[in-house]
């Protein structure tokens, strides 16, 4: 398994707004095949800075997600809400 860490920072105007995104689509993720889970976090210090953790049965089951349709749908609405660009990283536990 690995885990998936995705850092965001948000314009503060559209914290709101990709909040309802999450929420709104965080069962389509979370039931896509090979995730297991998707959770949402936030900076308790600077409140646009936020972090998806999701864990995938494999790098592949990862890679069939980012390619899919729900990926590019929930991608184009979140990306144009962002101050900086994203980092995210794929994990594995030793």
């Amino acid at each position: 398994m690995i885990k998936r860490v995705v850092k965001m920072e948000f314009k503060s105007e559209n914290i709101n707004t990709f909040i309802d995104i999450f929420k709104t689509n965080k069962d389509k993720v979370a039931n896509f095949e090979g995730c297991h889970s998707v959770e949402l976090f936030r900076d308790i210090n600077i409140q646009n800075i936020f972090f998806t953790y999701s864990v995938w049965d494999s790098e592949s089951s990862l890679n069939k997600y980012r390619e899919s349709n729900t990926f590019k749908e929930i991608w184009s609405k979140t990306k144009p809400l962002f101050s900086y660009k994203a980092k995210a990283w794929s994990l594995k536990e030793i």
